[in-house]
């Protein structure tokens, strides 16, 4: 079991100050939502949904792949439990677990250890800063950090940003608070992990710039520890199989394979915007299993990995 420094090199964030969906409770979402196909079919699980048996939705729809967990009220409502759990002063979050620590083991005396966030909800950005134009909205929101350890040392750490991200040396990064950990900076609504604060804008993946049509912004409050209320784990790359640390903390839920929110709304339906193929209400992401965790570099395996020793735009 590494989680001893694995947890000591957890990353610390900080949210942005106009910040409205904030980290989340995991389990809540079993609770606020029910399993459907993309047709809007609901589907019947044998016993009622929790994190313990979230899997048990494998057995539907291509293996699980083609089953969304559907807000009650649905996606245009964003009712209260979308908002999340804003962070104490202290950086905690009481009452809620929005986070996981999944641990991996590779050849050559190296471990991986992943720190993946939840959101009840992802507000897409504002193209060009007009309202009209908002793309990406979607239920359920995982994004992490990964921090690649080498003899138990921290040699990089990988921030996720969409369907890409990037990578810096770990001594590159900005530390926390007590100078250890590194720090992630989360934008608003997108809730993207990035390196350093001010504008980012993703236009191009993985390349960004300060000014463009797309922007996430980050700023330096509210403070959040996740660690402070997190599930740990380990995963072993060769089985498939996920083992909770203490034995108790759930484990049936990273091996769902659906999506952890609704399906793309068609483009008929009230509230939805298309336009040349980018919508507003997209579908729900997978969850951790689905982040790459067989990894052979500090990138996603198809990802040109660029190890930065420098932090900028």
């Amino acid at each position: 079991m590494h989680c001893s420094y694995a947890c000591s090199k957890a990353p610390v964030a900080y949210l942005d100050s106009t910040e409205i969906y904030f980290p989340s409770d995991i389990g809540a979402q079993t609770t606020h939502t029910k399993p459907e196909d993309s047709n809007g079919t609901v589907l019947t699980p044998p016993a009622p949904l929790t994190l313990s048996n979230l899997d048990n939705l494998n057995a539907f729809n291509d293996s699980g792949t083609g089953v969304y967990l559907t807000s009650d009220e649905g996606i245009e409502a964003l009712p209260p439990w979308c908002r999340g759990v804003q962070p104490e002063s202290n950086g905690t979050t009481p009452g809620i677990v929005p986070m996981a620590v999944v641990t991996v083991s590779k050849p050559n005396d190296t471990l991986d250890a992943f720190y993946f966030y939840f959101y009840a909800y992802n507000q897409g950005n504002w193209v060009f800063n007009d309202s009209a134009l908002e793309f990406g909205d979607h239920l359920g929101d995982w994004e992490h950090n990964m921090v690649r350890f080498v003899n138990g040392t921290p040699q990089a750490v990988w921030y996720s940003q969409y369907s890409g991200g990037e990578a810096f040396t770990y001594n590159a990064t900005v530390k926390g608070p007590d100078g250890v950990p590194p720090v992630t900076y989360v934008a608003n609504g997108t809730h993207a992990n990035y390196a350093i604060p001010g504008p980012h804008d993703h236009t191009i993946p993985d390349f960004n710039t300060d000014v463009g049509p797309l922007t996430d912004e980050t700023s330096m409050v509210p403070y959040w520890d996740p660690l402070a209320s997190a599930y740990l784990y380990s995963y072993d790359n060769s089985t498939g199989v996920f083992t909770a640390y203490n034995g108790v903390d759930p484990v049936g839920w990273l091996n769902s394979n659906g999506q952890w929110g609704d399906s793309q709304l068609p483009d008929s339906a009230p509230g939805q915007v298309d336009v040349f193929g980018e919508a507003k209400y997209v579908g729900g992401p997978t969850g951790p299993k689905d982040k790459g965790l067989g990894r052979t570099n500090v990138c996603p395996d198809g990802d040109e990995c660029d190890i930065k020793d420098s932090l900028g735009p």
